[in-house]
């Protein structure tokens, strides 16, 4: 846990090394509470130094709304600052960087509006999450634009990946391009890896 300008920050590791949960305070009262959930300054001293440049906000009515696996290309790779505004989420990272000891491997959380948690997804990670509950708003920030023409996802079901969604009875709700997404296998190379 840290502290910087105001800002009180417990960051919690996942299955992925570079993906984490970052938990912002909350300070409450019989009001309610206050949360400052994001500040450079801080973030950047525990190693997470990104510039966010865009805030993106989506609404899912109906519980089992897959958004995903969604990632951005080269130059327009994105970084990803993700959190719950309103409802509840189960969020999903994975790891698309060729050579990386973790490639095709996922991190996941459930981020809701009860716990405040966020999700960091560098670029180099597909990202997907589905609705837990009904009238689910996401926020996040991205550290580039978007990019129609760098644009690419993954099929929610590939078995190499073997994600284990929370689904309903019915299913995921989808969008016709996200249920036309290939597998992780025939993508080819897109990010490589670099040791550190």
């Amino acid at each position: 846990m840290g502290e910087s300008g105001g800002l009180t920050l417990q960051l919690i590791d996942t299955a992925l090394a570079e993906v984490k949960i970052l938990v912002p305070a909350r300070f409450g009262d019989a009001r309610g509470y206050f949360s400052e959930t994001y500040n450079k300054a801080t973030l950047a001293k525990f190693g997470i130094d990104v510039d966010f440049i865009q805030d993106n906000h989506s609404l899912s009515r109906p519980v089992g709304t897959l958004r995903g696996l969604h990632f951005q290309r080269k130059p327009y790779a994105q970084t990803k600052l993700v959190r719950v505004l309103r409802g509840a989420i189960f969020d999903v990272a994975v790891d698309i960087r060729h050579g990386s000891p973790s490639f095709g491997q996922i991190a996941t959380a459930t981020l809701s509006a009860e716990n405040g948690w966020q999700l960091f997804v560098p670029a180099g990670f597909a990202h997907a999450f589905v609705t837990l509950e009904p009238d689910t708003e996401v926020a996040y920030k991205v550290d580039n634009y978007y990019a129609p023409d760098c644009d690419g996802g993954i099929i929610w079901n590939d078995k190499t990946i073997g994600i284990e969604w929370p689904l309903p009875a019915g299913g995921p709700i989808l969008s016709g391009k996200d249920a036309a997404l290939p597998r992780l296998a025939e993508l080819g190379p897109i990010f490589h890896w670099e040791p550190v």
